[in-house]
């Protein structure tokens, strides 16, 4: 998927290119800076920073990547961050923007990332997350590039309590009702007599949620169709072009080709529900489409009712899906 959040050394990844979240002088530092440094070779690496140093916050340079698995090193000087009134923000989202823009102008194919500036510059963690997702969304609205940000673990990553907490509450909610449910159906088969027929499966989400048709829905309902003929019809009602959705859907446009030249092609779940989010459908609507690939939401699922949540809340940026599945080490929405 062209943007994915994985917990890992980034030392270790073999992309074209990684980040090394540096100071402005270009010498070997603690965190991140100082294992970039270590693991790449810290005399030939301090010998190739000390021709480009020093640079300006927010400025970045490359080096060869020596002992690492990445091709090439990209040094950017991430902000000190003195409460956020001295520029900061800006200053970080340039970190990316430059970082970016250079591993492009080297014909790079791939980049990892670390958070920038959330150790010890002090940088919130959700404001440096945003700083981030932000700048790496809106390169590649325009640009092809598979973008990795690695974080060592879990206190290195954080996303918005508020939003966190909401995603809690509705987990919790649609696990009572779907308890309810288990317990009412139970219930009900013991006051039978087992002469009877059992009761049809209740579907939680239809309990729930009254279900209201549109044009859309009898677009998606009433095809008899594989995923592959399903999704293009869709994409085709919706008047958006087959760049827009994949980029919104956070898949790789080689996948998108593929889906469109086989008509017998089966997506990952995590991928169909992508295009789902993209082309901003119902819950009702996903979970037919979902059925073209064999699959079905479950209320049993937290990646399930982790994405069903921001569906029903007409809430449709998968960057901001995946941030939240990440944190519940949940598998991430694109392919």
């Amino acid at each position: 998927m062209p943007f994915k959040i994985i917990r890992h050394d980034i030392t270790k990844l073999k992309t074209d290119a990684v980040v090394n979240a540096a100071n402005v002088s270009l010498i070997m530092g603690g965190g991140v800076c100082g294992a970039i440094f270590k693991a790449a070779g810290a005399d030939k690496l301090r010998e190739a920073c000390e021709r480009l140093a020093p640079i300006e916050t927010g400025e970045a340079v490359i080096t060869p990547g020596f002992g690492l698995p990445a091709k090439y090193i990209i040094h950017t000087a991430g902000p000190v961050y003195r409460g956020g009134g001295h520029n900061e923000e800006a200053l970080l989202r340039s970190c990316y923007r430059n970082s970016l823009k250079l591993a492009a102008e080297y014909n790079c194919e791939s980049i990892a990332f670390p958070l920038i500036s959330s150790g010890i510059f002090g940088y919130p963690k959700a404001g440096a997350l945003k700083a981030a997702t932000d700048s790496i969304r809106k390169f590649l609205t325009e640009n092809e590039m598979d973008v990795t940000l690695a974080v060592f673990d879990r206190d290195s990553f954080a996303v918005s309590g508020e939003l966190l907490g909401a995603v809690e509450s509705y987990i919790s909610e649609r696990c009572a009702a779907k308890n309810l449910l288990l317990k009412r159906t139970a219930e009900e088969l013991d006051s039978r007599e087992f002469s009877e027929p059992a009761p049809a499966v209740f579907n939680v989400s239809a309990v729930i949620r009254p279900h209201k048709k549109s044009g859309l829905d009898d677009l998606v309902g009433n095809l008899d169709e594989p995923f592959s003929a399903a999704l293009l019809r869709l994409i085709d009602f919706s008047g958006k072009k087959d760049s827009e959705v994949y980029t919104r859907a956070n898949v790789d446009r080689r996948l998108f080709s593929k889906i469109r030249g086989n008509p017998d092609y089966r997506p990952s779940k995590p991928t169909a529900l992508a295009f789902a989010v993209a082309l901003e459908l119902t819950v009702e609507q996903t979970g037919d489409l979902l059925k073209r690939a064999g699959f079905a939401l479950s209320p049993s699922r937290k990646f399930d009712v982790i994405v069903e949540y921001f569906i029903i809340n007409r809430k449709f940026d998968i960057y901001e899906i995946n941030e939240v599945l990440f944190s519940y080490d949940q598998p991430l929405l694109g392919g």
